[in-house]
């Protein structure tokens, strides 16, 4: 479960909205017990300051006393009996008694509001810091006599607070361990129907029409699944027409191209003969003749095409890859298709499973088409390393021609297609379709590039099984 996936950005976040959930339960519940805990304690001292005012201040200092008489009362020790272990007793004129030192000058800190109640001879009482640590005081008086302030400390309060903080953090990490626990298994639950989905589109590409995700549950899940089912099975019948088209326009094609054969090639023998004795007739019927043997022979070449491309989609091509040394068979056969073509040859062998009929047909119909689209044009043909490519050659063929529109460039290897009319000249658009097949089988590859300056290159790329240049890497 990797954090970046949709298992583990849902998994983080049912923890983060449990891990939320945790700290906000456990700032209540801190604020509530500290509550409690403040107003219990507050209760006791109010009781208590309430029984020393009413009952042992007036049981044990008489009215008018001062100072020493309060010390030798045995108030102070009074008072740490009933749990009041410090206390402050303001006489006034700065008479000021203090339990332990530690209360020295703490009166002068006390809330206004505190001692201006007190003075009035209202009980009131003021959470303040005291030596260092927070405290409860409770302030009060009897009559006219000197005001008391009872000191109350929170230690227990503290404790309790810190060992409620303790096991709120501890009970926050176990929750999130459970959290994650579950969240991985309940993410993983959940997305039992997305990885199917995903399991079948897979296998959908691949070609497997027949993927689909098991339908469970009636939720939004159960009814995307449902709905990706009846896509996929619209998909493999919309697929299986498409093939059947396809399929019958294949046979079609190679049926009509068989059926042609016979009248095609009675078609040629005569032309032929009128080929043979178009000296003799008549000027006005000559021209006729002309285009006639002509159109005849177009028809054959497109004919020619047509049984050939049947046969690589009946898939009854099967090369027969030989060892060749590329730089001179590419030079036999642009000595032979086109001699005006200029070479550019490799010092050294460079050995490529091939099949000299197909390389051939492939090199031949590129020199064809650079004659034919850029008469007049210098052609260079090049054997080469292929650059960036780890064992394997390139042969190309470049011209200096119109070139192609930079749109057409892609499509120029697609059956019947025509670039432009400055590169059409009657063609059928058959040739270059039929040296990609015939590449194809070789193992290799054509692309097509205008070049700087105009023209177009053509270039093919097959694998080396031998040695190449000493310069190539």
């Amino acid at each position: 479960m990797t954090p970046g996936g949709l298992r583990g950005r849902l998994a983080i976040a049912l923890v983060a909205l449990v891990a939320l959930t945790v700290v906000g339960i456990g700032f209540g519940t801190y604020a509530f017990v500290d509550a409690r805990l403040r107003e219990g304690l507050l209760a006791d001292a109010e009781r208590q300051a309430q029984f020393n005012l009413s009952v042992l201040v007036p049981d044990r200092l008489p009215a008018g006393a001062g100072i020493d008489e309060y010390r030798t009362s045995g108030l102070p020790e009074a008072f740490r009996l009933r749990g009041v272990e410090e206390s402050i007793v303001d006489f006034g004129n700065g008479a000021i008694y203090v339990s332990s030192d530690v209360l020295a000058g703490a009166l002068a800190g006390f809330p206004g509001s505190l001692t201006i109640a007190v003075a009035g001879g209202r009980l009131a009482y003021a959470w303040v810091p005291v030596a260092g640590s927070e405290a409860l005081v409770v302030g009060g008086r009897q009559g006219a006599g000197p005001a008391f302030y009872f000191v109350f400390g929170t230690s227990t309060i503290r404790a309790a607070l810190g060992q409620l903080q303790i096991g709120l953090v501890v009970g926050g990490l176990v929750a999130a361990v459970v959290a994650l626990l579950a969240a991985g298994f309940i993410a993983g639950r959940i997305l039992v129907p997305v990885r199917s989905g995903s399991v079948a589109a897979a296998r959908i590409a691949a070609g497997d029409l027949s993927a689909r995700i098991p339908e469970t549950g009636t939720d939004e899940l159960g009814a995307w699944a449902a709905e990706f089912n009846r896509m996929a099975t619209a998909l493999q019948a919309t697929i299986a027409r498409l093939e059947s088209a396809q399929q019958q326009n294949r046979r079609f094609v190679a049926d009509v191209s068989h059926e042609l054969r016979t009248p095609l090639a009675a078609l040629v023998a005569e032309a032929s003969i009128i080929d043979a004795g178009v000296d003799r007739l008549p000027p006005e019927s000559r021209r006729a003749a002309e285009l006639l043997v002509a159109d005849v022979r177009r028809l054959r070449s497109l004919v020619e095409d047509l049984m050939e491309l049947s046969r690589f989609d009946a898939e009854a091509e099967q090369p027969t890859l030989v060892p060749l040394d590329l730089g001179a068979s590419v030079q036999a056969i642009a000595r032979a298709r086109l001699p005006g073509a200029i070479l550019h040859l490799p010092e050294q062998p460079i050995v490529v499973p091939a099949e000299l009929r197909r390389l051939d047909r492939i090199v031949g119909n590129l020199l064809d088409n650079a004659r034919i689209h850029a008469p007049g044009s210098a052609v260079e043909v090049a054997v080469r390393p292929a650059v960036g490519a780890e064992a394997a050659a390139e042969v190309s063929v470049a011209d200096r021609g119109p070139g192609v529109e930079p749109g057409a460039v892609a499509h120029l290897f697609d059956r019947f297609y025509k670039a432009d009319a400055s590169r059409g000249f009657g063609s059928s658009g058959l040739g270059l379709a039929i040296a990609a097949e015939h590449a194809r089988l070789l193992g290799g590859r054509l692309t097509a590039r205008n070049r700087e300056g105009g023209g177009l290159e053509v270039s093919l790329r097959l694998p080396v099984t031998g040695s190449l240049p000493d310069s190539a890497d």
